[in-house]
């Protein structure tokens, strides 16, 4: 199995939601709606605090909760890779899903209501392209490539830098990592 992965750089993103606009817009999200959003996160104890913005979407897991609850089989990986998708012509909008996912990535979209998510933006990355969040980013602080491969640049960022994922605890082996 191909795994891909996205790095975010919190020490450079700045929380411009530039990824966010290109999301909506490359997979033409409805209004109101978003398959990405950025968090601020705000740690330590008065005076010495810290801030972290945080590019956050579906963690397209090596073992992921969403696939497994459906009922259906409209939730599956994409192209024997570990890239999440939901096939929109099978989806019963049952969330079965929604309440399997951790990350809160994934919603209803209406009027049809199927579910829908992030993909990584396949249909970039299946003629070679980052996704669009990705391509868009003015500090460059997201990434995107093989983590596996210690010639990429995501397998070179995760060797060099520390790093943490989002709720590790659920075993689903998220693939979206968070420089420090």
């Amino acid at each position: 199995m191909t795994r891909y992965a996205m790095v975010i750089d919190t020490k450079t993103c700045v929380g411009c939601t530039d990824c966010v606009d290109a999301c909506r817009m490359e997979n033409d999200v409805p209004a109101g709606l978003c398959y990405d959003w950025v968090v601020e996160a705000t740690s330590g104890t008065y005076p010495d605090l810290s801030t972290e913005f945080r590019s956050e979407r579906c963690n397209h897991c090596s073992h992921p909760t969403c696939v497994e609850a459906c009922p259906t089989g409209a939730s599956q990986t994409w192209n024997a890779s570990n890239i999440v998708v939901v096939d929109a012509t099978i989806c019963t909008g049952c969330k079965a899903c929604i309440a399997a996912c951790p990350y809160d990535a994934r919603l209803i979209m209406m009027p049809d209501g199927y579910i829908g998510k992030c993909t990584f933006c396949v249909q970039r990355v299946a003629k070679g392209l980052d996704p669009a969040c990705v391509s868009v980013c003015p500090a460059r602080a997201m990434y995107f490539g093989l983590p596996d491969d210690p010639g990429s640049e995501v397998g070179r960022l995760l060797a060099t830098r520390d790093w943490y994922t989002l709720a590790p605890e659920t075993g689903n082996q998220p693939n979206v990592y968070y420089l420090r």
